[in-house]
């Protein structure tokens, strides 16, 4: 491709003197030789590939662990485990419930911490459910996890190249990849792209070398340039006249809201009926009437976005806050015996953005008929790090099926009607799965054209902790899958934010539902 030098953008004509013939650079190289940041860097290097000046050399993956807002008070304070431990040492005849309110802590960070450390031995619970200390040194655990966050509160982000085995194994840990939720550290994956000139690049070079050209060229004059005369001393970038302009195309449905249009309409000749709700709910709906603990790591599964103003609902409605709460206790009438803790009935009233769509579920079960079938498209919202497969809100498509004829089998059956009808998948595969509120628990995994197998999203039968405090008496199906993803197979993209691209050519150029 013959490129006139003259027309190049001041960001790749740096570049272009930078870049010597056999040098393999990054973005990240560019910073600080050139003292550009990282977007001008980036879209330097995309404009020469584009033009065939530049060309990718290699791709090299490494992983950071960047302290969050979790572990700087960690950092601080100690970590619950470690202030659990020391309190447990020191003072003997504690419940779970008391350590957390002396230390101020959450129900589900006490009860993971104790997990943890009764696992390796260092805690106990005695028979009146005190927690006792079982030995009196201090565990690995804690000393190597207080001393990577002292690390990483110097450092900042830390190179797992530059970690030993043993610190490898903690930090991990304590880590998530997407989202911080109450973890100490985040894991960062970075890609760095390495490029190199290419034969049409290198040619380029000499002829930016030849014309003397800065970098510094003017592509548009201001009114301060004229009225000071500063434009003088400066040269001008020409004009390329070649440039091709923008079609002008005419409008039509976003093809994702098309998309979703479709999918209403297909569960509806089904004879589903469609469910709604608002986006903000309770920690009683969100997850307590879903049978999730309220000290257990299972909570864990859902980082859930609070609200700072109201905190709290006025109440709960009833008799579902009873029922739910004597589920929680003892089983109640569901036949099992519960998770045999004093339910919080302040921490469910907790006001929460809905983090999964599964709680519209349990809002329709207590007015559901039997047999009856719903559906809901539903928006939700995660702590989680943005990516082609994961966003901080998203959509699922959430739905119950209540019959005494329906089974396994039937679950198996709708999956596949999803995998294949609505996602328009070709490959499909069930996986068992682990979720607090069904048993059995499913998978469904969908194998794309570029990104492979990922998972669609869960599903299985209602625990009768879940629906008989509702008033079910019944088998219910229940599924939550990703909309979002759904999509991506049916308009042929790689990248699920792609969905909500503000360029409108992209948008055009999408597949047609």
């Amino acid at each position: 491709m013959d490129v006139d030098v003259k027309n190049l953008h001041p960001l790749e004509v740096r570049v272009l003197k930078y870049l010597q013939p056999g040098m393999s650079v990054s973005s990240d190289d560019l910073v600080k030789a050139l003292g550009m940041n990282v977007g001008q860097c980036n879209q330097a290097l995309s404009w020469l590939v584009a033009k065939q000046l530049t060309v990718e050399d290699r791709r090299d993956n490494h992983i950071f662990f960047e302290l969050t807002e979790t572990g700087a008070g960690y950092a601080e304070i100690g970590t619950p485990a470690e202030r659990m431990y020391h309190l447990v040492r020191s003072e003997t005849g504690l419940t779970l419930p008391e350590i957390a309110s002396r230390l101020d802590l959450e129900n589900s960070d006490t009860g993971s911490a104790f997990g943890m450390l009764s696992k390796l031995g260092y805690l106990q619970m005695g028979p009146d459910k005190t927690i006792e200390a079982k030995r009196s040194d201090v565990p690995d655990v804690i000393t190597v996890t207080k001393g990577l966050l002292e690390k990483a509160r110097k450092k900042g982000l830390l190179d797992q190249d530059d970690l030993d085995a043993e610190e490898v194994e903690n930090i991990t840990r304590v880590s998530r990849k997407r989202g911080a939720g109450n973890s100490a550290f985040r894991m960062v994956e970075r890609e760095a792209v390495y490029y190199v000139l290419s034969p049409s690049g290198a040619k380029a070079r000499e002829e930016v070398l030849a014309l003397n050209l800065t970098g510094d060229e003017i592509g548009a004059l201001t009114p301060e340039q004229l009225a000071t005369g500063a434009w003088k001393d400066k040269q001008f970038r020409s004009y390329n006249i070649h440039v091709p302009p923008k079609r002008v195309l005419p409008g039509r449905k976003n093809p994702y809201c098309q998309y979703l249009e479709t999918v209403k309409d297909k569960l509806v000749s089904l004879g589903f009926e469609e469910f709604d709700g608002p986006l903000v709910e309770t920690e009683f709906w969100n997850a307590d009437a879903l049978f999730m603990p309220q000290f257990h790591s299972a909570r864990d599964i859902h980082d859930v976005y609070y609200l700072a103003e109201p905190t709290h609902a006025k109440e709960i409605e009833q008799p579902w806050l009873d029922r739910v709460a004597s589920a929680h206790e003892n089983g109640a009438e569901s036949g099992s015996k519960g998770w045999g803790y004093a339910f919080d009935r302040d921490f469910t009233r907790r006001l929460v953005l809905r983090s999964q769509g599964t709680v519209l579920s349990a809002k329709q079960l207590p007015k559901a008929k039997v047999p009856g079938k719903y559906f809901g498209i539903v928006r939700c919202f995660r702590y989680d790090q943005v990516d082609a497969t994961h966003g901080a809100d998203f959509y699922q498509t959430e739905g119950i099926v209540l019959s005494e004829e329906v089974n396994l089998r039937t679950l198996l059956g709708l999956l596949e009607l999803f995998a294949v009808e609505v996602a328009g998948a070709t490959d499909f595969k069930f996986a068992p799965a682990y979720f607090p509120f069904t048993e059995p628990s499913i998978e469904v995994h969908i194998k794309h054209p570029v990104l492979g197998w990922f998972e669609l999203g869960g599903s299985g039968i209602f625990r009768p902790e879940v629906t008989k405090p509702l008033g079910v008496d019944v088998p219910v199906l229940a599924w939550g899958l990703g909309i979002d993803r759904m999509a991506m197979m049916q308009l042929e993209i790689d990248d699920m934010r792609e969905l909500f691209s503000k360029d409108l050519e992209k948008v055009r150029l999408r597949k047609r539902s």
